[in-house]
């Protein structure tokens, strides 16, 4: 007589998924002692070009030349200005005081300890508050966090000391936060660090939370003042001259320029700026993210707000790799949302992780012969479009799917309840009883999922 499928041994799979669950804390530490390591050891490990932007560029700001600092020891084919508004060397200012080894040490565990904040509030806004605490969701984001530290967009981050995974924990604080004023003022202080959280206004305006939109828009607004207060013509120069040329920031052809202009360039070969191809781009692209919106249930605040993410990635003229932090809570929507059952979501977060644990587009750059020539073989150009594809396809995909997955038979759960009530676990802990009540809810879930992906893939 066969085993019972209670008594059946687990099988392999199984039993590894439980010894990364039992041991996910160890790690955690260990990724963390893997990347140190590097840091203080490696051939390039303590270059850290960004925070050495960050910390000597904000040095010379009584200087009264901000936006003439370039730092080029690193980077003699480039040498990097300072590119982020004024308020932003105002809020690195006081780093400059203390020894730089000690500022990239704290700087890569702290990087990694917002990542862990980023994947804790994903959940939270997936989940809901209580169920995100349970033990078993607290191992999930242990076990995100060291996955995400090793995909492209938090990988080159912590190799270039960049501020992105805080500017990311900084919007998702404001997007779970139910006062105002929190929120609001989170997302200016933010964008006047660096400008491309700005676009979480339009997740503001999209939700009609009309006081943090505004009250983001005040707060950004009162960085400039300071700035100007602070250093007055700098903060003219910038915002008056400098802030429109993407030239100043980079090589807009690079493949690490995962951007809709930068891929549309490099299949081209020229640089197309905003015009036609450009803004034909784009319109797919609104298109797009306001028919995967009006797919997604009300209450999905996580999908919702990757797609504003999403849209601002392909906006702007330049998303350097380390710019897509937002994959890390954009693979965990996939993984752990509504459509997560689906075939097609499974294909995109498969080819999505990937991509990211490859670094494909580092890969590709060792295949132009200078980070400033746009034009390659059109093999290359088409490569290098994977982040912008990749999102495109996503898009598209939401909007298509999560249309088709509301035909639901009466009676059945919302997509609301589906995706924000109890997502299936990495796998429940060895040692951990599944409640009963979270029994019945997965059981319903399952019948709805298999309802929707039938009516999807017919």
């Amino acid at each position: 007589m066969p085993p019972s499928r209670s008594t059946a041994a687990p099988t392999v799979p199984v039993r590894v998924a439980r010894w990364v669950q039992a041991h996910a804390l160890w790690l955690l530490a260990l990724s963390m002692l893997i990347r140190l390591v590097w840091t203080l050891f490696g051939p390039n490990g303590h270059n850290l070009v960004d925070l050495h932007v960050y910390v000597d560029g904000s040095a010379v700001l009584r200087s009264g030349h901000l936006y003439d600092f370039t730092f080029s020891r690193y980077t003699p084919d480039f040498p990097l200005p300072f590119t982020y508004p004024p308020f932003a060397a105002i809020v690195f200012f006081p780093l400059h005081y203390l020894p730089f080894e000690l500022v990239g040490v704290c700087w890569q565990i702290l990087t990694v300890a917002a990542l862990y904040g980023v994947v804790r509030i994903s959940f939270e806004l997936l989940l809901g508050k209580q169920v995100a605490a349970e033990q078993r969701w607290r191992t999930a984001a242990a076990l995100w966090t060291v996955l995400g530290m090793w995909l492209e967009p938090v990988r080159t981050t912590l190799d270039y000391g960049q501020v992105n995974v805080f500017l990311v924990l900084g919007v998702m604080v404001a997007v779970r936060s139910t006062r105002w004023w929190l929120a609001g003022g989170l997302v200016g202080f933010v964008a006047g660090i660096k400008l491309t959280p700005a676009v979480t206004g339009l997740y503001f305006l999209a939700r009609r939370r009309w006081k943090e939109a505004v009250f983001s828009g005040v707060a950004f607004l009162a960085t400039i003042g300071i700035s100007y207060l602070v250093m007055g013509h700098e903060a003219h120069r910038y915002f008056t001259k400098l802030l429109g040329d993407p030239n100043r920031i980079g090589p807009v052809g690079s493949v690490i320029n995962q951007s809709m202009r930068g891929a549309l360039s490099r299949i081209v070969g020229h640089d197309v700026g905003s015009g036609p191809l450009w803004l034909g781009g784009m319109a797919v692209t609104v298109v797009l993210c306001l028919l995967a919106w009006r797919a997604l249930g009300r209450d999905d605040r996580l999908g919702t707000l990757v797609i504003v993410q999403l849209f601002g990635l392909l906006a702007s003229p330049i998303s350097w790799t380390h710019h897509w932090v937002w994959v890390v809570p954009m693979l965990i929507w996939m993984l752990h949302g509504p459509m997560r059952q689906l075939l097609g979501t499974k294909i995109l977060a498969g080819a999505w992780l990937v991509a990211m644990l490859v670094g494909v587009a580092w890969v590709l750059s060792f295949f132009q012969p200078t980070i400033w020539e746009i034009s390659r073989h059109w093999v290359l150009a088409w490569l290098g479009t994977v982040n912008v594809v990749g999102a495109l396809a996503l898009l598209a995909w939401v909007a298509y799917a999560g249309r088709r997955g509301r035909a639901l038979p009466s009676g059945a759960v919302s997509d609301t309840h589906v995706g924000a009530s109890a997502p299936v676990p990495l796998a429940p802990a060895p040692h951990e009883a599944v409640p009963v009540e979270h029994e019945a809810v997965s059981a319903e879930r399952d019948a709805v999922d298999r309802v929707r992906q039938a009516d999807v893939e017919r």
